[in-house]
């Protein structure tokens, strides 16, 4: 979480008074990326204090914009160090940038330059014309898989918090002896958990444009409802049938609220929602994904307690 580049102005290669210059959040991978992309000739990086966030989340923030960048050619004495008077964004930044006032403002003319960092040489070969590919933003499936690692992380993370709680409460509660509870409720609680990580941190954002639904919480019903079946089949060709009925229903609710809330959590790394969207699916969706949670942790303490009644 400190992985950031102080603001300011920074020499790539051996730039002079006619190089450009590009501008990039302090966040580091953002400015290494830029330098990656420009290889072998000189620029002239102006890095803006954007507490650590990347282009595009800053520029939703307010952190990458109008304001941030007039005052660093300001304190960087730009004006003194090339003779052009234009800095090339990334179009990403647009959101927080007015273009017009920073003219206005500060005497550079603010040229949004390609999506991806890669396409620079090109976009800067071509007159900063950019082509109608530079500026679209896909989501592949490639790029999606990539985002995975970092949500999954932090949800195992939660999971393994979890995971004692449960096989403690399956030993105490359970029909039979602690260990005996421990390696038939328990295990199984554990097994159901991990199921919801993978299905909501995993099989969604992989699936994520063949899923219906709109909202992240519906997209992950279908691959939460796919994985509780074949657990539960699992569980019944293992001969588990502590509980019956209402264990199965407990476990059914908690892997769809967790997958759901997971799923959900997957908007902050996707290229299409929006501030208002995302507040209004945590309006709507957040109650069910904690009331379900809860309803089905205690259907499973009921399964427990009642044994094979159900």
């Amino acid at each position: 979480m400190h992985y950031t580049v102080d603001p300011g102005l920074y020499a790539l290669g051996k730039p002079d008074e006619k190089s450009p210059v590009f501008v990039t959040a302090n966040y580091k991978m953002s400015f290494d990326r830029l330098r990656k992309a420009w290889p072998g000739r000189s620029a002239w990086i102006l890095v803006l204090d954007t507490k650590g966030i990347n282009v595009w989340c800053a520029a939703g923030k307010g952190t990458f914009g109008t304001e941030e960048l007039v005052a660093r050619i300001g304190a960087s004495g730009l004006e003194r160090i090339v003779s052009h008077r234009e800095v090339i964004l990334p179009q990403l930044s647009a959101p927080g940038v007015a273009a017009h006032q920073v003219r206005k403002r500060s005497g550079f003319k603010a040229i949004f330059g390609p999506i991806r960092s890669e396409d620079l040489p090109a976009f800067m070969d071509n007159g900063m014309k950019a082509t109608a590919e530079m500026r679209v933003k896909a989501f592949t499936t490639w790029e999606r898989v990539v985002l995975i690692p970092v949500e999954l992380v932090a949800a195992l993370k939660a999971a393994l918090g979890i995971i004692p709680v449960l096989l403690l409460l399956s030993g105490f509660l359970g029909p039979a002896a602690f260990w005996t509870n421990v390696l038939g409720q328990g295990v199984f609680a554990a097994q159901a958990l991990l199921t919801a990580v993978f299905a909501g941190a995993v099989l969604t954002p992989v699936l994520l444009p063949w899923l219906p639904g709109r909202a992240f919480s519906l997209k992950s019903v279908a691959p939460a409802l796919f994985c509780a079946l074949l657990l539960l089949l699992w569980r019944l060709s293992h001969g588990g049938t502590a509980g019956g009925l209402l264990e199965m229903i407990a476990w059914v609710l908690v892997i769809l609220s967790v997958s759901a809330y997971l799923a959900m959590n997957f908007t902050g790394a996707s290229t299409y929602t929006s501030l208002s969207g995302v507040k209004k699916e945590m309006r709507w969706f957040l109650p069910f994904q904690i009331g379900g949670g809860l309803v089905g942790l205690a259907l499973w303490i009921c399964s427990m307690v009642v044994g094979n009644g159900v």
